[in-house]
């Protein structure tokens, strides 16, 4: 592969507008929303929903709280482990599957692994709790949150990441499961780089203009997706002023694919005010969050409320280019919407603002399926 040919370098604004404009694209129907992201990070919690749906919901047109559980049996979409846990395009799952994880089961939970999958070959699509009373014998386990898992519940996810089974649908938020065989991946060593480099390819596409440290640290979260690539990723990342467009920005290398170009007058700004998921694209990446809008942002969830200076979910409020500060968002038991803000260098003055918040409140209401907020 030739060298990605110079270009000047963008200033800083330009890089600012080009990483809102490429990811917050015009709102396109559901399937080709996440394939232009090539994948969309799942979080349980909802804050007032779940951060897949905060997600979509500024990328596809007239989106729904609930869409993606709702349709994902009728999409071309897997849930899985990428850089972290969400929904993928089907086409990806050769380029992670059949998954080497780095540490193996022992004899004991592989013996009770391989028969809660023989159970699941032979009834289908199963729902944990089919499980749960059946192999009560295997016990319970310490949370990674706290509190006590059942340890089937846990051999049916270890399943899901070792290739042996894949989601089919969910039931209330709970998955259904039913066994998979994936084909047998090339192992020529020509092969497995280009799988390493079509992911690194994704990250790069989804997260860019990049720092080159988050560069370096989203390779290393694919050893979470792909373990077994864990190498070839590596190589790829230090391939990466071969493969990616790259310039030095007030000292620092920044990435982004090789066909875009930052200082395009393409990129152009609209004036709505968005109110965006802690793992947005746009906000994922604390670093670049800092050096694009000069403050930290933090996500607070896990932190103890006394200690929290945002709040417990706070949404980032994106107004063109600027990041005005955040929002949290709560419905209560009458079905309102309430909305406490946040600002770095104050409340802007103005009917502009007042407007537009007016406007992305509403937005949310009706993504909710809520009348108005309060």
């Amino acid at each position: 592969m030739s060298t990605p040919a110079a270009t000047p370098a963008p200033s800083l604004e330009e890089l600012r507008r080009y990483a809102i404009a490429r990811s917050l694209f015009k709102p396109t129907t559901l399937p080709t929303a996440i394939r232009k992201l090539g994948f969309v990070q799942a979080d349980p919690m909802r804050a007032p929903a779940r951060a897949q749906d905060l997600i979509l919901r500024h990328r596809v047109k007239d989106y729904r709280a609930g869409d993606l559980e709702r349709r994902y049996t009728r999409l071309a979409v897997e849930e899985d482990c990428f850089v972290n846990y969400g929904f993928l395009p089907r086409q990806h799952l050769a380029l992670l599957h059949p998954r080497e994880p780095r540490r193996s089961w022992d004899a004991k939970t592989r013996a009770q692994a391989e028969q809660l999958l023989a159970v699941v070959r032979e009834r289908g699509p199963t729902h944990p709790k089919q499980l749960l009373e059946e192999f009560s014998h295997h016990g319970r386990m310490p949370g990674y949150w706290g509190g006590e898992l059942n340890v089937s519940t846990q051999l049916l996810d270890g399943l899901h990441y070792r290739s042996q089974l894949r989601v089919k649908r969910r039931d209330a938020g709970t998955r259904v499961y039913e066994a998979v065989q994936h084909p047998e991946a090339e192992q020529s060593p020509a092969a497995r780089q280009a799988r390493a480099e079509a992911l690194l390819d994704m990250v790069v596409a989804l997260y860019a203009p990049l720092p080159a440290p988050s560069l370096g640290y989203l390779t290393s979260l694919l050893g979470y997706g792909a373990p077994q690539l864990r190498a070839e990723t590596r190589q790829a990342f230090q391939r990466a002023k071969a493969r990616y467009a790259h310039a030095q920005i007030d000292g620092r290398t920044w990435f982004w694919p090789a066909d875009e170009n930052p200082r395009s007058k393409r990129h152009r700004l609209d004036t709505q005010l968005r109110m965006l998921a802690p793992f947005d694209p746009v906000v994922w990446d604390r670093r670049r969050f800092q050096l694009l809008w000069g403050w930290e942002y933090k996500f607070e969830a896990y932190t103890p409320a006394p200690k929290r200076k945002m709040g417990h979910y706070a949404l980032p409020l994106l107004w063109g280019d600027a990041m005005l500060g955040w929002a949290n968002l709560r419905l209560e038991k009458d079905g309102r919407l309430q909305h406490e803000l946040g600002f770095v260098h104050g409340r802007p003055k103005g009917a502009a603002f007042k407007l537009a918040l007016e406007e992305e409140l509403q937005r949310v209401s009706e993504f909710l399926g809520l009348d108005s907020p309060a």
